[in-house]
């Protein structure tokens, strides 16, 4: 097929710049890279064969400013503007300035965005169209009387949405009549902060609900194909977690029907490029053709798409650049096919056992399995910025059944090493062994119903412990003088400190090779048949011998030893403080607050001298606009502040020092 353009720009950042820039090298056309301050030297930047620099790091004034980005298109000679997702993607007075500029963009015309952008137009076009739609109310009268009316009609439980935008934004699920005045005013609220728009649309909630959307493709030429579903159930408050395809539970009778209903939407507006139909399913029972209604449309690429590229075969990205150019689509319907299952997990810097905190700051090390696709837009030594979304890859898994897909998916994410900051990995995990999930019955509340058990972190293990060890003390079973002395074995006393506490442990060499570890003078664990080669361990473990092997990962920070190991899909990261750092002085005693990640201080509620008790709350410091509060470790007197509002630190910064406490 011929090369439909010769150069485009990629408006966006971070994964989906890579994403695209990846399929645009294979078809030989040349790519500009857009770039804030804070990506300076961001992948995204390396890849593309030109970069332009557009403006300071907030999206406000960079990636948003629409002028800017086409300016940039105009002086590179770029043909074509390819939005990714988020950001301007689907915004139609962005698409009308591409136009206006003489170029073109990588996605539907501005008055199809238009159509489908507010959801309670959206929904009444679908009607007309005889697609499904949810029983509710999308009409313009706002009168809080007259909505709550609506409601009692519809029947509870009820769900408010804001009509414009997304991501669970503005929505409120409402079960009781005596809470749906509070609840429409705060949805109401949250739309005019998020979207510059209050008004709301009613609908009925569906009991046990799923979430499977249609990826649909149209051309310029009429024609328009699904290739077929997704299923994005497992949410976390309305954004997805894990995605796959196809759905599990589908039949050929429901699919007919759900696909038929998603092309219909796609041509009843005409609809040119990629773009997704999302239905709420009853999840009640099994998938029946009379249980899915319209819910909404995405006009643009999904974050998901992978899963539908590994079961079609399909390049989704290669698809909207022919189509863009103005060529038919590349393939018929009775052309495509569904080969086996995927799956597609969401790796994000982020803390589970901190309510999601975002956790920025450096990649120290970054690995991935070989047995997935992985879509990133990091590399090892990168930092997660506090100005945007926290992802760190997406896992992709394709294997020729749902079982074995899964089984991969659990394998890639326990083989992926992430040093130097916290993850949602062993969250992923353990939703990918979740017995709803494994058997295919879940809907979208299965991750808040069990979300305690899905966050909790099992403990420290002495394996990791006695390989981060190993690595701290660049010991080497090969060598002729391990565990050598002329009385006695070969001692270390180590002090790690891991999620702020105290882990001491005592290390005994034996002249075999082995090595002990042991808590004070109790016995401990012991490893035998010790290998290290590089990054990678191996032992022999008990008295069963059982071998376990360790990717282990070593860096410098603030003068501490960070040793990250990856055991038993695991990852454990240690530090070695600097007897005089400011860590081990706070893993001791509690004399110091320590920034939990990299952002700003936005307000400081004490001065030196200050007695304050423990809990008391110290300041605030904010990260990707999520709000933080420093507490003190103990009661005791302030001794130093090293931080003043504004300020913006780096994750592990000592922010207030305290006083020593008065020998007993």
């Amino acid at each position: 097929m011929k090369k439909p353009f010769s150069k485009i720009l990629i408006a966006n950042r971070g994964e989906i710049a890579c994403r695209v820039i990846r399929t645009a090298r294979q078809m030989g056309i040349a790519t500009v890279a857009v770039y804030s301050d804070a990506d300076a030297a961001a992948m995204h930047v390396a890849m593309a064969d030109e970069a332009v620099h557009i403006g300071p790091s907030p999206v406000s004034e960079s990636y948003l400013l629409g002028a800017r980005i086409i300016e940039a298109a105009l002086t590179t000679g770029a043909q074509a503007i390819h939005p990714g997702y988020g950001f301007l993607s689907e915004n139609p007075d962005f698409v009308d300035a591409v136009d206006a500029a003489g170029l073109i963009f990588v996605g539907p015309s501005a008055a199809e965005i238009r159509a489908m952008g507010l959801k309670d137009a959206a929904k009444d076009l679908m009607s007309k169209a005889g697609v499904p739609v949810v029983p509710g109310y999308q009409g313009s009268n706002q009168d809080a009387a007259f909505l709550a009316g609506e409601a009692e009609k519809i029947g509870y439980p009820v769900l408010i949405k804001a009509r414009a935008g997304g991501g669970g934004k503005g929505m409120r699920k409402v079960d009781d009549p005596a809470e749906f005045a509070e609840a429409l005013v705060s949805a109401q609220r949250e739309g005019q902060a998020s979207f510059g728009d209050p008004h709301v649309l009613i609908e009925k909630f569906i009991t046990s609900p799923r979430h499977i959307e249609v990826q649909v493709f149209g051309d310029n030429h009429g024609g328009a194909v699904h290739l077929f579903e997704r299923d994005c159930s497992l949410q976390r408050r309305h954004q997805k977690v894990i995605e796959e395809a196809p759905a599990p539970g589908m039949t050929p009778e429901v699919r007919a029907a759900m696909t038929e209903a998603a092309v219909t939407a796609a041509k009843a507006i005409g609809y040119s490029g990629a773009g997704t139909i999302e239905f709420i399913v009853d999840g009640s029972g099994p998938l029946r053709e009379d249980g899915f209604w319209f819910m909404e449309m995405n006009t643009r690429l999904q974050v998901e798409h992978p899963v539908t590229e590994a079961i079609t075969g399909v390049d989704l990205v290669e698809w909207q650049l022919h189509v863009a150019a103005g060529a038919p689509l590349p393939m018929a319907q009775d052309a495509l096919q569904i080969n086996g299952h995927a799956f597609e997990a969401r790796l994000y810097a982020e803390d589970p056992s901190k309510g999601f905190l975002p956790a920025t700051g450096k990649l120290e090390h970054l690995a991935f399995s070989d047995h997935a696709r992985n879509d990133s837009g990091v590399r090892s030594g990168d930092s997660i910025s506090p100005f945007y979304d926290p992802m760190i890859a997406k896992v992709i898994t394709h294997a020729a059944t749902r079982t074995e897909a899964l089984d991969g998916l659990l394998r890639a994410l326990g083989e992926t090493h992430v040093a130097g900051t916290a993850t949602n990995a062993e969250f992923l995990s353990a939703l990918a062994q979740h017995d709803g999930f494994v058997n295919g019955s879940f809907d979208t509340g299965v991750i808040e119903r069990d979300l305690t058990a899905l966050t909790s972190s099992a403990p420290l293990s002495e394996a990791h412990i006695a390989f981060a060890a190993l690595a701290a003390l660049k010991l080497d079973p090969k060598a002729r003088d391990f565990g050598f002395r002329l009385w006695g074995h070969a001692e270390h006393a180590l002090r790690f400190v891991y999620d702020g506490e105290v882990v001491e442990r005592r290390i005994t060499l034996h002249s075999d090779g082995s090595v002990s570890l042991a808590v004070d003078l109790n016995d401990g664990l012991k490893l035998s048949q010790l290998s290290i080669d590089g990054a990678e361990m191996t032992a022999r473990i008990g008295d069963a011998k059982t071998l376990i092997t360790a990717q282990v990962q070593t860096a410098t920070r603030n003068a501490e030893l960070l040793v990250s190991v990856l055991c038993d899909g695991v990852v454990r990261d240690l530090l070695l403080p600097d007897p005089r750092s400011g860590l081990a002085m706070a893993a001791d005693l509690g004399d110091v607050v320590v920034a939990p990640m990299t952002g700003t201080i936005v307000a400081l509620g004490v001065a030196v001298g200050d007695h304050v008790e423990e809990g008391t709350k110290l300041g605030v410091m904010e990260a990707m606009k999520m709000e933080t509060s420093l507490l003190a470790p103990r009661a005791g007197t302030v001794a130093a502040v090293l931080c003043a509002v504004g300020d913006p630190v780096e994750g592990g910064a000592v922010l207030v020092n305290f006083e020593e406490l008065a020998a007993e």
